[in-house]
């Protein structure tokens, strides 16, 4: 285990000690590894990943069907659409396209995956190894 991951992690837990996505990619540029390295890491603590930011797990309890908020589009837009059509590998989006699309058409991370929800599109491999 990378100690200088490990205590970064320490001081990035939230008051439940779980480290929220948002905090992991921090950890990662903070220290300029790759955020896999992050999540890892926190798997080989024991420290839960939380709070992803496509909104896909750690909101609640799972056996309560509260794990994750993200939720279908009432409506996607064409281009939103096109764009995560073009993304697909294996007929899924995997989360760093997701986020490449996100910052490409200047909207939320969670718009593309309420989108790819509506469209019946899973989305994969996440990028700190947690799905």
């Amino acid at each position: 285990m990378d100690e200088r991951i490990a205590e970064s992690i320490r001081r990035h837990l939230d008051s439940e000690g779980m480290l929220p996505c948002a905090a992991a990619f921090r950890v990662a540029e903070e220290l300029g590894v790759e955020p896999l390295a992050v999540g890892q890491t926190a798997d080989e603590m024991g420290v839960r990943l939380n709070r992803c930011q496509l909104g896909l797990f750690g909101y609640g309890p799972k056996a309560e069907g509260r794990h994750k908020v993200v939720r279908p589009a009432g409506k996607v837009e064409p281009g939103l659409a096109q764009a995560i059509q073009d993304g697909l590998s294996e007929g899924r989006l995997p989360c760093r396209t997701a986020w490449d699309i996100a910052e490409m058409l200047g909207i939320p991370k969670m718009e593309v995956s309420a989108a790819a929800e509506a469209l019946g599109i899973r989305i994969v491999r996440c990028q700190l190894g947690a799905f």
